[in-house]
């Protein structure tokens, strides 16, 4: 499906156990990797990838800054992205991110927001994933991060897995192709990043208990919480795998 040059080299997925996912949440994520491939395809035919359709018209390539200049926003359903690099084993990655307009109505800040010069009001962001990518434009794992990376608002793990199903970029600036990409890809690997999410929580209760006279939320020793390998061609053979055994 992909026809990444690299894929035989990458590190295998972590097995997950897809029985305990409900039918239409299946054929949900086998309609995301069929639209990942999709955009692969049309991407393919002019020898583009999902990478290069971020970087275009945005001059030269500098670690940390945000691509494309001003980040990726959409009005209606408040999601946003940007993507940038500054991590060995990777070429860059994309951090997403559901801002509070886009939110369920009823979820709140942690408790340890109150007091704090976080963002607030319309102004809230969570930050969902970030999904690390290969030189070859083609997608290597997901990750979590602490709050000082991204400058976020913090919410549970159990509140930003209700706003994961939020998330969708659906217009064409920079790329209707890497947009629907993105978007396709936490849905096809949503059951992991819930995993990752609740990973973060649970690494950042430890750090605050191993270190008590610190903050684990500004912490620079704490920076990535929680991560995992994926592979799109395997997480869409074990769906069909699973619609099929039904």
């Amino acid at each position: 499906m992909t026809g990444n040059p690299a894929a035989a080299a990458r590190q295998k997925q972590p097995a997950f156990d897809f029985s305990r996912l409900d039918e239409a949440r299946l054929k949900a994520m086998l309609a995301a990797g069929e639209d990942i491939a999709e955009c692969y395809r049309v991407l393919k035919k002019t020898g583009l990838n999902i990478v290069g359709e971020i970087l275009k018209g945005q001059g030269q390539f500098y670690e940390l800054n945000h691509y494309p200049s001003g980040d990726v926003y959409d009005r209606d359903t408040h999601s946003q992205y940007y993507y940038h690099a500054h991590r060995e084993g990777e070429h860059g990655h994309f951090h997403t991110f559901l801002r509070q307009g886009g939110m369920p109505a009823d979820v709140q800040p942690v408790p340890e927001a109150a007091g704090r010069d976080w963002p607030s009001g319309k102004d809230a962001q969570s930050h969902i994933v970030a999904v690390s990518m290969d030189r070859y434009g083609y997608p290597l794992g997901l990750f979590t991060t602490n709050r000082w990376v991204t400058g976020e608002t913090w919410y549970s793990a159990a509140d930003v897995c209700r706003m994961l199903g939020r998330f969708a970029v659906d217009h064409a600036y920079p790329s209707w192709p890497a947009n629907r990409w993105l978007t396709a890809m936490l849905r096809l690997f949503g059951p992991q990043i819930e995993v990752l999410l609740h990973e973060r929580d649970a690494r950042l209760k430890a750090w605050a208990a191993e270190h008590p006279d610190r903050d684990p939320f500004e912490d620079r020793e704490l920076e990535v919480l929680s991560e995992t390998h994926i592979d799109v061609d395997a997480q869409m053979e074990a769906v069909q795998a699973e619609l099929a055994r039904r």
